[in-house]
């Protein structure tokens, strides 16, 4: 198993050194297109949400960035130093009352990209899974 770990100052322009890193993986990895749309996207607004709730957005804070390849899967593992939050009540975007709201998709969006996700630490934590076919 090959692991990569970063850590990130929690503001919002690093979000390039997140899609770099993953750009990066990509290519070292050899991984698939599909799954690279997935994971560019679904690790990048776990990160931007790590930077801007959990973190507030603090450069103060550090945001980590955790890459487990395994031979069928790759995991990625984001965490920050944050409160944390519940992720079991988090309202749906998908109700009529939440369409038109500008925010409050993130977690929406990294649940149906993602083959698994794991919250775990109060929510400081969240674990990405993605299978290779």
């Amino acid at each position: 198993m090959e692991s990569i770990t970063i850590q990130i100052p929690s503001m919002v322009e690093n979000i390039r050194i997140i899609e770099s890193f993953i750009d990066n993986a990509k290519e070292i990895y050899k991984l698939d297109d599909d799954i690279y749309g997935n994971i560019l996207i679904a690790v990048t607004e776990t990160v931007n949400n790590a930077i801007k709730h959990g973190n507030n957005e603090d450069p103060t804070k550090n945001v980590s960035l955790q890459m487990h390849l395994e031979e069928n899967s790759v995991r990625f593992i984001v965490e920050d130093q944050g409160p944390g939050f519940d992720h079991n009540h988090l309202p749906d975007p998908t109700a009529p009352e939440s369409l038109e709201k500008i925010g409050g998709r993130g977690i929406f969006l990294i649940r149906h990209l993602s083959d698994e996700v794991h919250f775990r630490n109060e929510g400081r934590e969240v674990e990405l899974i993605f299978y290779f076919n």
